[in-house]
């Protein structure tokens, strides 16, 4: 069973403001977000109960969100601590990339 959240918009923030967050902002038409979900679930499984991990679909009901945020291009993930943003990540990164800097929030 996958970690990785679906929020709704109205789900969001409850999600945003407690603790550390990943999100994925994607489409299912975009190769590179299609190539950066196993590395999401992978990230989901491996910090289950540390870091939530969200998808949030820019081309269905996730578009005010995204434009919430700022995100322009596709694949985008933003890690929020609390509601703040920490850091942004665009386009497809390996899963060690992500893994470093979410080991590195946590030892915090």
């Amino acid at each position: 069973m996958s970690n990785v959240i679906h929020p709704t918009n109205e789900e969001f923030d409850e999600f945003l403001n407690s603790g550390l967050l990943l999100v994925d902002f994607y489409a299912d038409r975009c190769g590179p977000c299609r190539m950066l979900a196993p590395a999401i679930e992978e990230i989901a499984d491996k910090y289950d109960g540390k870091v939530n991990v969200a998808k949030i679909d820019v081309d269905g009901d996730g578009r005010s969100l995204a434009f919430e945020f700022g995100v322009s291009s596709i694949p985008t993930v933003i890690i929020f601590k609390d509601g703040d943003e920490l850091t942004r990540e665009i386009g497809l990164m390996p899963v060690e990339h992500y893994t470093n800097i979410l080991d590195g929030l946590i030892q915090q």
